[in-house]
Formats: structure tokens, C-alpha cells, sequence
């Protein structure tokens, strides 16, 4: 089959289409023929062996395996002898460990969802790292009516489906992104813009229940400040240094949590079949819609990853296979 594999760490060059075996199907996986895969963040991470902290888990001198990407959409393939709720020719979304950006990857059947009935498995596969994480986070902040919530990085892929999630759930939702993108922010459902180039969030002494922070470019402090004195602060992602990247900021909240007020909630999303088949009902339902800003072939794969790390997108990136 073909896949995209990288042997070492390094920009979107060192991404390359190649013929390589077809995956081994356990017992209980399903075999997932790809249509399309989502572009994430942790895709850029690992390809790049950046912040140098991700190659203690991926390889530390190269990758230990040479295919990257999570996101993925298609149609089954074949099953394992144990699969029970998934059959060949099923239209599915999962998030693979085994490298996305190929034909075919074998997922275990825990971890796999039926896509909903209203989207193509281009928009299906902009779902489920960045949704499912998006999810997880206002779990930890207990999200609900008459809450006020603030996003960092509003307009990207986990920060898009946070506004729609957290509208879905009933809160009043502030988006925080670069002016030219605001149109796009209020269109997926946020009540209110900032434009982090011309005002700073963290101004607005004690008006968040909490705040989802994607970015990172702000100190704990000050976005304590913007929290009423028992909201929660969500970390996600974001900048840092070359050695720990948001690690760093992460860790420090983790020893603040006990001696302050508010709770500094570090986020580790997992993977959650669960969590996909309760984003596939708010798919279906209309709550949430995927943002797709554009697509592209796997032989393309270095150009969407260039464009990915320009910061220049609005919802997700996909590629098509």
C-alpha cells in the first residue's frame, strides 16, 4: 500500500509517499480502507521531533515508526474474528496509533465510530483528535447553561469544535484569534471576538467560568486574572520552549492547582470510541458542524503541513487518499 513515512525528524520535507507493507489485523481490530485523514497538531510534533521532550515516547534519535497521522476516515476493510459491531463496507472515523497518512491502517474496535449520516469522510476525518480533545477539556471545566467560557486559538481545529461544543452545552462562548479571522469565529457559534492583536483577554478581571487555553502565549497569572475566583483555567497544547514546549507551563500549573482557588486543569486527551459516538450524534443533530478550510492529495502532504505550521487555516486541514 502506499503510506507517507519519514526516517528522521525535520521539517515537511522529510515527509515522503512510499510503498510499504499493508498492516497485520488482530483479532480485535478493524481494517479501515482511508479515504481521508485530518492534519493535527500532534502531526507536526512528531515529524519535526519538537518540543524535544515528544522523542522520548516517539524515538529519540528518529521515529520509531515511520508513519504519522491520527485522524482518519474510510471504509472497512476487513475485521478481526473478535469484532462484533463493525462489518465490511462501513463507513467509520477512528483515531489510529498506527499512522494515519495512509491506505490503510488497522485500528482496534474500541476506538472506532460509525460516521455520521450527514458528513463525507472528508469532513469526518477533521473530527477526531481535535473534537474528541475539545470534548474532554470543558469535561474538566463542567461546562453548562449560564456559564461563560473563553478559547484560545478560537478559529483552529481543537479550538473550533470548543466553541461549537461549548455552545452546544449551553455556555456564552468568547473566541480569542487573529482579527481576520474573526467572521469565521462568530460564524461557528461564538458570541463574542477578541482580537488578540488589539486587546488582551486577560484585562477582564474575574468574567470567565473558565477559559480553554490552546495558545499558551500568556502567563498563568495573568489568565487567572480573567477567571472568576473558582473558574478553571483548561491547558492544552500551545508555545514553549525547544526542550519541554508547553510541557513546561503544564507541569507548573499542576503544582499551583493545590494552593490556589481556581482549578488549573492540564488536559491529556485520550483516545475515546465513547467520545466519538457522542460527537457523531451532535454531528448528526447539527450542533456541531466540521470546518474544513482545504483539502489535498497524500502526495501533497509536505504542502499541508507547510501550510499547517503557517498558522494560516481556519478549521482543519485534510488529505485525501
Amino acid at each position: 500500500m502506499r503510506a507517507v513515512v519519514q526516517h528522521r525528524y525535520g521539517g515537511p520535507e522529510v515527509l515522503a509517499l512510499a510503498e510499504v507493507g499493508a498492516p497485520t489485523v488482530a483479532p480485535g481490530d478493524v481494517l479501515i480502507r482511508v479515504q481521508a485523514v485530518g492534519v493535527s497538531a500532534g502531526d507536526a510534533y512528531i515529524m519535526r521531533g519538537e518540543p524535544r521532550a515528544v522523542r522520548l515516547a516517539f524515538g529519540m534519535r528518529h521515529p520509531k515508526q515511520p508513519t504519522i497521522g491520527r485522524d482518519v476516515a474510510g471504509i472497512v476493510e476487513a475485521v478481526g474474528p473478535a469484532v462484533t459491531r463493525f462489518a465490511v463496507g462501513d463507513p467509520v472515523y477512528a483515531e489510529s496509533d498506527q499512522g494515519g497518512y495512509a491506505e490503510l491502517v488497522a485500528v482496534a474496535e474500541e476506538f472506532v465510530a460509525r460516521r455520521p449520516a450527514n458528513i463525507d469522510a472528508i469532513h469526518a476525518a477533521a473530527v477526531p483528535v481535535s473534537a474528541t480533545t475539545a470534548l474532554q477539556g470543558w469535561r474538566l471545566a463542567d461546562v453548562g447553561a449560564g456559564r461563560h467560557v473563553l478559547v484560545t486559538g478560537a478559529s483552529g481545529g481543537v479550538g473550533g469544535f470548543a466553541v461549537q461544543l461549548a455552545k452546544a452545552m449551553g455556555a456564552e462562548v468568547t473566541g480569542v484569534c487573529r482579527g481576520t479571522k474573526a467572521e469565521h469565529v462568530r460564524a461557528i457559534g461564538a458570541d463574542h471576538v477578541i482580537d488578540y492583536l488589539r486587546d488582551d483577554y486577560t484585562d477582564a478581571t474575574g468574567r470567565y467560568d473558565a477559559v480553554f487555553d490552546l495558545v499558551a502565549d500568556r502567563s498563568l497569572g495573568r489568565i487567572r486574572r480573567a477567571l472568576t475566583p473558582h473558574g478553571t483555567l483548561v491547558l492544552s497544547s500551545g508555545t514553549g520552549g525547544r526542550v519541554f514546549g508547553p510541557f513546561g507551563r503544564i507541569i507548573r500549573a499542576s503544582l499551583m492547582n493545590p494552593f490556589v482557588s481556581q482549578g488549573l486543569r492540564p488536559l491529556t486527551a485520550r483516545r475515546n470510541g465513547d467520545d466519538l459516538a457522542e460527537l457523531t450524534r451532535l454531528i448528526e443533530a447539527g450542533e456541531v458542524n466540521p470546518v474544513v478550510d482545504r483539502t489535498y492529495p497524500l502526495e501533497r502532504v509536505s504542502r499541508a503541513l507547510a501550510d499547517f505550521e503557517s498558522g494560516a487555516v481556519r478549521g482543519k486541514l485534510v488529505l485525501t487518499v
